[in-house]
């Protein structure tokens, strides 16, 4: 791609994103919306590949339908009340409507069927795209209405996401498809939580954020988009290939990794809010996305290679890892002991 075209398409992203985060009013936070859609679309299909113009396709398709419903949400609202304020969403149909179309954008159950499809057809640095920086504008129109939501509606989404996010990705191997599903189950964690604690929500995805980060930075590093190639990788880079395996677990939310800080904030507020049967089914179902994680990072470092292997072994590169990477990494694992600073920060 033109590294001008590519220029623009960043600027429009970074543009979109802070129209829709810093707007009041609903109509401005919609066209940060659109502005966002439209820059990502090229970066998706830029291989002129069919999977990826399918990918760009679907995800045209699903964000319009969701910013159709959200400018009726917010259309709806202001025929009722009288008001384009963004906290000041009080009408029940409207926040109906706008759970739905913040659920579509976001890739929440029960509309979560274009992430994985869409993410499989986009290449790993837009993938990490998707994954992060298009999910920040929807959850800040999540967190700045969390007060209107229905909360039973939200928690039953939550709880579904989780739920399928964490079947859906134990038959996978395809490493985007994975992330993706990952993606769904840790939306479920943001989604449990918001209408009680809504700065846990921005807590949570953040600290997501930093992990999928330095995940895709690294699979992009060492070019791996399967299993099998990954199992073939341990001869390239060593060290990074440690250090992916520590960050596949501290997505996976395993206790001494900065992972675990957002759930054991989240199960902590629930238990106060009197849902321990609701933080009870949400913590059990995080054990099947574990469980990818963990077959992950026993392909990243444990398994050698069987002698029949179609892949050959890579060379040893002694090219220095990107500095980015290694900071993200150790961000990913090792701020756990100083969360009572976090906390009050986020």
């Amino acid at each position: 791609m033109n590294p001008q075209a590519k220029l623009i398409f960043t600027i429009s992203l970074l543009l979109g994103t802070v129209i829709t985060t810093s707007s009041n009013h609903w109509i401005m936070a919609w066209a940060g919306l659109e502005i966002n859609t439209l820059a990502i679309l090229p970066l998706i299909s830029k291989s002129h590949h069919p999977r990826a113009i399918e990918a760009a396709t679907k995800y045209f398709l699903v964000q319009a339908t969701a910013s159709t419903l959200l400018l009726f949400s917010s259309m709806t609202n202001a025929w009722y009340t009288g008001q384009w304020d963004i906290t000041q969403l009080t009408h029940p149909i409207s926040c109906l409507i706008l759970t739905s179309a913040i659920a579509m954008k976001l890739g929440l159950v029960p509309f979560h069927f274009w992430f994985p499809e869409v993410l499989q057809g986009a290449p790993l640095t837009t993938g990490l795209l998707l994954a992060t920086v298009m999910k920040f504008p929807p959850i800040t129109l999540f967190f700045l209405t969390s007060h209107s939501l229905n909360p039973t509606l939200l928690t039953c989404m939550a709880i579904l996401s989780a739920a399928l996010g964490g079947w859906m990705g134990l038959n996978q191997t395809q490493i985007r498809k994975i992330l993706a599903f990952s993606s769904i189950a840790h939306l479920g964690w943001m989604t449990i939580i918001i209408s009680f604690d809504p700065k846990l929500t921005l807590l949570n995805f953040y600290i997501y954020s930093l992990m999928t980060t330095a995940t895709f930075l690294a699979l992009n590093s060492i070019k791996a988009l399967k299993l099998t190639t990954l199992m073939t990788t341990w001869t390239k880079t060593p060290s990074l290939n440690a250090m992916l395996f520590l960050t596949l677990l501290s997505l996976a939310g395993l206790p001494p990794l900065t992972g675990f800080l957002p759930k054991w904030l989240i199960i902590q507020e629930l238990t106060k809010q009197s849902m321990a049967p609701a933080a009870t089914v949400i913590s059990l179902l995080s054990l099947l996305g574990l469980f990818f994680y963990l077959r992950l990072a026993y392909c990243t470092t444990i398994t050698l290679p069987p002698h029949t292997t179609n892949h050959m072994k890579q060379w040893h590169t002694n090219k220095p890892t990107h500095i980015t990477i290694a900071i993200l990494t150790t961000l990913s694992t090792m701020l756990l002991p100083i969360s009572p600073l976090i906390y009050p920060l986020s």
